[in-house]
């Protein structure tokens, strides 16, 4: 199946589920990745804000924050299709751009280099159990992966898994994903 078709049907699963379902299955998933040496060992995460029907990342965020650890989220740069990285500390630190998406007001939050996060929560439509992803098309992620060597996870849930997905040769494995029914172990930052 191609990526758009694939991307098309998944959304399509995801809108399904009731707020209800959503909230749990997103806590389970956290809940899960909380428990992962790599995020125990990371003093900076990084990840998007996400929404509907994406994992809740902003219950994640609190949950960063409570824990003493910093949340650093992406301010894309249309221009060169990259992503520059800041450490939030509050909501007030974010301002709504293009396509509703929530990103760092840059004057406000500090600035974090690749080399200084420790585990990055890339995210995605669609996963193959290999760790290959398709996300929204823009190829943001697979640009800052290119240079990133540090630890990678990505929340799912399970709807989102595919058997496998076409890969393309910039495309970037992540290290291991969580859904609500557990972990897989992609091997993906082994290669």
């Amino acid at each position: 199946m191609e990526k758009v078709a694939h991307r098309k049907k998944v959304l399509e699963e995801l809108a399904k589920m009731s707020p209800e379902e959503h909230h749990e299955k997103s806590r389970r998933i956290i809940s899960n990745l909380m428990n992962d040496p790599a995020f125990i060992a990371a003093d900076i995460i990084g990840l998007t804000i996400s929404s509907f029907p994406e994992v809740d990342t902003k219950e994640l965020i609190r949950s960063i924050w409570a824990s003493g650890k910093k949340a650093a989220v992406p301010k894309c740069l249309p221009k060169s299709r990259g992503m520059d990285f800041y450490i939030i500390e509050d909501w007030n630190q974010l301002e709504v751009v293009y396509m509703h998406l929530q990103e760092p007001k840059t004057d406000e939050a500090q600035f974090v280099p690749p080399h200084g996060i420790g585990l990055m929560v890339v995210p995605g439509v669609v996963f193959s159990k290999d760790g290959y992803r398709i996300g929204f098309g823009g190829g943001y992620y697979d640009r800052y992966l290119a240079g990133y060597t540090g630890e990678t996870r990505s929340l799912a849930f399970d709807v989102q898994l595919a058997e496998a997905i076409a890969e393309e040769p910039h495309d970037v494995p992540v290290g291991g994903i969580y859904t609500e029914s557990g972990f897989i172990d992609t091997k993906g930052a082994d290669r």
